[in-house]
């Protein structure tokens, strides 16, 4: 049977008992509204760990003033079902006033790779993501946390997280869940209108058409650029944010594609700000 655990110190109190047992702590963390990529990751952590955690929180901390913190989609009861189904163990549903009491004042900063992609366009975003991982870290003591590839800037800053700060936590990617129509399942898809859905699918079509031509031959990132917003921007109702063909691990841009290159985009279209990437290859 799920337990559901609302308490911090009950939280860490289960931890020990699970490790004094010398059981394995798998971590997924989420802000809720599952779908079949949060679940992929579950399932990951069900295969590899002995004990799956998985918590919900829609963190605050990084939301900016204009950003969708209140409208943020909050499924809760049928999440709670979802997870029973699923066979985790625990369900950690942490208090905002327990995270972030009266008072609070440390922050985790990543300089460098957060300057870019997201990070540019949403200051603080990092800040409070790194911040609410390494308190769901210190908290649960996973061995091992799960998260997934369709947000591989933040997989990348939590990895630099737990490489700097010496955590004993292994960092296990999953790669992007799609719908059939190769959209890149997102929470914030409930936003998208049928019209809009439609215009999203420009996204992953793009990236299919860019691979396609960096294995043609195609080595300008200007080039690839270019043809990818004008891809999305003949579509409906599309504000692109950013298009990044780029290092994957430092996200530093160049002109020509690397051997592995990362191929990255955020678009708004309606109130869904919806992100996409993929690895290139080179031969």
């Amino acid at each position: 049977m799920m337990e559901i655990i609302t308490s911090i110190e009950e939280m860490k109190t289960w931890s020990r008992r699970i490790r004094d047992e010398g059981k394995v702590i798998g971590l997924t963390p989420t802000m809720g509204c599952l779908h079949e990529g949060h679940l992929s990751l579950i399932k990951a952590s069900i295969t590899e760990c002995d004990s799956t955690v998985v918590s919900i929180f829609v963190n605050p901390a990084q939301f900016g003033p204009d950003e969708d913190l209140e409208s943020y989609p909050r499924t809760l009861e049928a999440d709670k079902e979802i997870l029973r189904s699923t066979g985790v163990d625990v369900l950690f549903l942490p208090a905002k006033e327990d995270l972030y009491p009266d008072g609070f004042k440390s922050f985790v900063e990543i300089e460098g790779k957060t300057n870019y992609l997201c990070g540019k366009s949403r200051p603080g975003f990092f800040r409070g993501v790194a911040t609410i991982v390494l308190k769901l870290f210190n908290i649960v003591n996973p061995r091992t946390a799960f998260f997934g590839e369709k947000d591989w800037q933040q997989l990348e800053v939590i990895r630099t997280l737990v490489r700097d700060l010496n955590l004993d936590i292994k960092i296990a990617g999953q790669p992007i869940v799609r719908e059939s129509d190769g959209l890149a399942m997102s929470s914030r898809n409930r936003y998208l209108s049928e019209e809009g859905r439609l215009s999203a699918l420009s996204l992953s079509q793009a990236l299919k058409t860019a691979q396609s031509r960096i294995e043609q031959g195609e080595r300008s990132t200007e080039i690839i650029r270019n043809e990818i917003r004008q891809m999305i921007e003949q579509k409906n109702g599309t504000e692109v944010d950013y298009i990044s063909v780029c290092d994957p691990e430092d996200f530093s841009e160049s002109e020509q594609i690397r051997s592995r290159t990362l191929i990255a985009l955020a678009v708004r279209i309606g109130k869904a700000r919806l992100i996409d990437n993929r690895i290139i290859e080179r031969a």
